[in-house]
């Protein structure tokens, strides 16, 4: 018996990580994968029975980790970026939010004749959307910015203020519900709920973001520390009123994401090492719960929910939110189409749907596959459309020329305002905070963290962004960003220096593509040399080729003193040079080169870099 427990918990973890390859292969949300996963594994084939394998220890287990989830989630929610990122954005968080909800939930009621009880909660944790669904669809999709913004910070921020509403209404109907004839009573408990929650989630929080600002725990400890520290907010919370600790511990992460000084990039990084083993394993588990004859049952009453939902509510909190917004008509169109729904609606919905049921609510089990199903639709149905959509309506960024530059230091500053000069979008990235205000004060887009966290991709503004180059001092960093970003853009887009390193070329020649990302310059091109040659007063120029001023004449020219770099062709694709492969720049291309300075030097037509 204890075999085969331990065998039905190892194969969770292996087919969790299956999907996610395979997500990651399609660049499609990994969520999708889970779902089918735990299904087969459930219902369909019945060699997992969660309830069999935890028993009573299923759904505490469950709570703790949405308790993780939603603490997490809410570390991303920062007031100062809400107010960075528009009027649109916030009010779709506002109005749209509330319209969702209340569409959903008339929806829910009359079409599937559920309790307005379990509709209200039904209609609060269909709100969200969430960034683990959204980022691979705009990767995949590349609408315009705006488009690209909206639904990337709508996504980041609703995920916990829409489990936060779920947790809100969850705790007025259950207050509700023990005291149906006393709506004072009911009310008293809510409110008891809301303050608890409150006064423990803000003070916890300025207690954890004291200790780590102080640190007052050693580096090693912090991010185990801050999760059983969270662990154990909530487990107290709920023992001081009971179902309060969701809303605690949301409170204590936002308060905490708002608290100046803190470390919370380390926190979010250690989400994602525990995503892959609790978030996967969650869903598998609640997916193989599900119930598909209680789906049945239903009819076509959740099929007229989700149509409710995507061409009615969508739409709806859409065009509302855009009033008075600086958008096209067909920007709201697409925006109105995408709002997959992701990981937290899962969770919080198998959770409340099993207190719910402890509480004799009869058609609790309703719930579960009501949410599941629009899971399933919004993510299936937008994840196919959603591209042909922007092409048609001509909201698709034409191009991904940019490039992200893993390192913001001096070199890569230089030689990304020379790329600016011409157009090529760029982003910096880098964990040091000097060469994040050097870069900040000199108007370059730049992102403070680890290029290579589920944080930062999340984060990182990459519309217009389809390269890599990796041009910081730190050959680790570099090694990490090739690869992680390899998987993500393609082996021709990601780019980096030469080494200068023979045995740690050597130690990378199994891998092909890591290889070619570092023979597309000359060889003798290393960091190290081209901050030597800065430090030695030579400059970045870009250098504009004519008939008369061709390729070979300005390699004549400077001789010795010249380090090619980069060729941008009319179109504005940047093309590297010096490498084995390296193509010959034609009439009006335009060359990257760092020169070292000359008395005798002829003026060149170009744009000066300095």
């Amino acid at each position: 018996m204890v075999e085969l427990q331990l065998i039905s918990l190892a194969s969770i973890g292996v087919v969790s990580l299956i999907c996610q390859w395979v997500a990651w292969r399609l660049r499609l949300p990994a969520i999708l994968f889970l779902l089918v996963a735990g299904i087969l594994m459930g219902p369909v084939l019945g060699v997992l029975n969660p309830d069999q394998l935890l028993g009573d220890m299923l759904f505490p287990i469950v709570s703790l980790a949405v308790a993780v989830i939603l603490f997490e989630g809410s570390l991303t929610l920062k007031f100062s970026e809400m107010k960075e990122h528009g009027k649109m954005v916030r009010n779709l968080l506002v109005s749209g939010t509330f319209v969702t909800w209340f569409v959903a939930t008339v929806a829910c009621h009359f079409a599937v004749n559920v309790s307005w009880a379990v509709s209200t909660i039904f209609g609060a944790i269909v709100v969200v959307t969430g960034p683990t669904v959204i980022m691979p669809l705009l990767r995949a999709v590349r609408p315009n910015a705006r488009i690209s913004n909206i639904l990337k910070w709508e996504g980041i921020v609703i995920d916990p203020l829409g489990a936060l509403l779920a947790v809100l209404v969850f705790e007025f109907v259950i207050s509700g519900g023990r005291q149906s004839d006393a709506i004072e009573q009911s009310f008293f408990t809510f409110g008891s709920i809301l303050m608890l929650g409150i006064v423990l989630g803000c003070s916890s929080g300025y207690v954890l973001g004291a200790a780590l600002r102080s640190h007052w725990l050693p580096q090693f400890l912090q991010n185990a520390g801050t999760l059983m520290f969270v662990l154990g907010i909530f487990a107290i919370s709920n023992f001081l009123a009971h179902e309060s600790g969701l809303l605690t511990v949301t409170i204590m992460g936002i308060w905490l994401a708002n608290m100046k000084g803190v470390p919370v990039d380390e926190i979010l990084e250690f989400k994602e090492s525990l995503s892959v083993l609790l978030i996967s394993g969650l869903f598998i588990l609640l997916a193989a719960r599900l119930d598909v004859d209680a789906l049945s049952v239903l009819g076509l009453g959740p099929v007229w929910v989700i149509l409710t939902l995507i061409l009615i509510a969508r739409p709806l909190a859409v065009w509302l939110a855009a009033i008075g917004a600086d958008l096209s008509w067909q920007e709201k169109t697409f925006l109105s189409w995408v709002a997959p729904r992701g990981i937290v609606a899962a969770a919080v919905s198998a959770l409340f749907a099993f207190k719910l049921e402890e509480r004799g609510f009869a058609d609790a089990g309703a719930l579960v596959p009501m949410v599941f199903s629009v899971i399933v639709v919004t993510v299936i149905l937008q994840s196919i459309t959603s591209s042909a959509l922007a092409r048609m309506l001509k909201v698709q960024e034409a191009d991904n020329h940019g490039f992200l530059f893993i390192g913001a230091n001096s070199v890569a500053r230089q030689l990304a305002k020379a790329f600016v000069s011409k157009g090529v979008p760029v982003v910096l990235t880098d964990t040091s905070w000097e060469n994040i205000r050097a870069t900040r004060m000199e108007n370059l887009p730049v992102y403070y963290g680890n290029p290579v966290s589920e944080h930062a991709e999340n984060n990182l503004e990459l519309t217009g962004i389809g390269n890599m180059l990796a041009i910081s001092p730190y050959k680790q960093l570099n090694t990490l960003a090739t690869y992680h970003y390899l998987d993500l853009m393609g082996g021709d887009h990601v780019l980096g220096l030469s080494e200068g390193d023979q045995e740690l070329r050597a130690s990378h020649q199994s891998a092909e593509k890591y290889v070619r990302t570092r023979d597309q310059f000359d060889e003798k091109v290393t960091f190290a040399k081209l901050a030597s040659l800065l430090s030695q007063g030579a400059m970045f120029k870009v250098t504009q080729l004519s008939a008369e001023f061709n390729f070979d004449t300005y390699q004549e020219q400077h001789g010795n003193r010249l380090t090619l770099l980069f060729a941008i062709s009319p179109v504005g694709k940047v093309y590297p040079l010096g490498g084995v492969e390296s193509i010959v720049p034609e009439e009006s291309w335009d060359v990257i080169s760092l020169i070292k300075p000359a008395p005798d030097v002829v003026e060149e037509k170009g744009v000066e870099i300095s």
